[in-house]
């Protein structure tokens, strides 16, 4: 049986230590004598620390039976390794602590790949916060100008509509039209860029108060579109309250907006999923291609024309932004003729909201 179960530990592609009182080596594997640089005949019997140099400190024997686990760097260089050592509790029949078993894991080139993606991620955070800058900086700066061209081709219009041939009327209302339309991207992406740059710290919010708020400020176009809207028992979380608020009206809203010739109605659930909360805001609308699944999401993506249904399509691309900065995802079921379904999850206990 011993023989045998020498044979596995062997076979293991990891290093194999065990210790006795007073970190006494009694069994290594031959991954762990490569690893210390020693065959077991030379250091059977001996202590391990007078061995092996990377042996690192406090990693001495407790009577608290807890695993303890040890980074160590071997070599230096374009030959430096990295090892974890998990070191667990010896224990005899009574249940005394009598010694440990070290398993050591070559981690080289985990940490490497983990550095690699940590300076990726550090530089895809640096990229995100100069184009959210940009963004509001630009869209900010074309404000001023805009409202000149703005205020002037109204003068115009009011002054000479009606007065010039009929190709100067037209000119006239392309001009206002294009400003008035050019006013509400700029003003679109500033709310856009403003969710990471201009975020509130996340607070305790009561999401069906915060409905009842939205669907006061949503009023008259529920009334217009005579919509019946249904909700159960919604949660209080960790949330920006501003921005959560943000999110419903664009789900209502574009709820409202899609409708088919069918009376309107929402429905509103929400069921605890672990550490977080799945919402769900259904509706009877005209529904959506599920080729366009992802396209919705993304900024400035129409699937229907400007006169029809009205607006930049910016209000899915500023939702997924802020269940992302909540830690969340969104996504969307949808059938043509039949309805739409968005779907969001949020942390209950909220993320950092730095």
């Amino acid at each position: 049986m011993r023989l045998a179960r020498e044979a596995v530990l062997e076979r293991m592609s990891h290093g194999v230590i065990v210790l006795y009182a007073e970190n006494e080596v009694v069994y290594l594997n031959s991954v762990a004598e490569r690893l210390i640089g020693r065959s077991a005949e030379e250091v059977i019997g001996s202590k391990i620390e007078k061995l092996w140099k990377a042996w690192p400190g406090g990693c001495e024997l407790s009577d608290h039976h807890a695993e303890v686990t040890k980074e160590i760097t071997i070599g230096a260089g374009d030959v430096e390794q990295t090892h974890e050592l998990r070191m667990s509790p010896l224990l005899d029949w009574r249940s005394r602590l009598v010694g440990q078993v070290i398993l050591t894991l070559d981690i080289t080139e985990r940490n490497q790949a983990e550095r690699v993606l940590r300076k990726y991620a550090d530089e895809l955070k640096r990229s995100n916060q100069e184009l959210e800058r940009f963004a509001y900086i630009a869209s900010h700066d074309l404000q001023e100008p805009l409202r000149t061209i703005s205020s002037h081709t109204q003068l115009l219009a009011r002054r000479y509509q009606g007065r010039l041939d009929e190709d100067a009327d037209d000119f006239i209302f392309y001009v206002v039209d294009g400003v008035a339309r050019m006013k509400q991207l700029i003003d679109d992406l500033l709310e856009y860029s403003r969710v990471g740059m201009r975020g509130k710290p996340f607070m305790q919010t009561d999401t069906a108060e915060l409905l009842q708020r939205v669907l006061s400020a949503l009023q008259v176009s529920i009334d217009e579109s005579q919509v019946k809207i249904f909700y159960n028992e919604l949660p209080t979380l960790m949330a920006d309250a501003t921005q959560l608020a943000q999110l419903f009206q664009n789900l209502i809203g574009n709820a409202i907006k899609f409708r088919s010739e069918r009376p309107l109605e929402i429905q509103i659930n929400t069921v605890r999923e672990g550490d977080e909360w799945h919402f769900t805001f259904s509706d009877n609308g005209i529904g959506i291609e599920e080729k366009f699944f992802d396209r919705i999401f993304q900024i400035f993506q129409r699937l229907h024309n400007r006169e029809k249904y009205p607006g930049t399509g910016i209000g899915l691309a500023l939702c997924k932004r802020i269940v992302d900065r909540h830690g969340g995802r969104i996504w969307v079921e949808s059938k043509i003729g039949i309805g739409s379904s968005f779907h969001f999850t949020l942390p209950e206990k909220g993320i950092s909201s730095e």
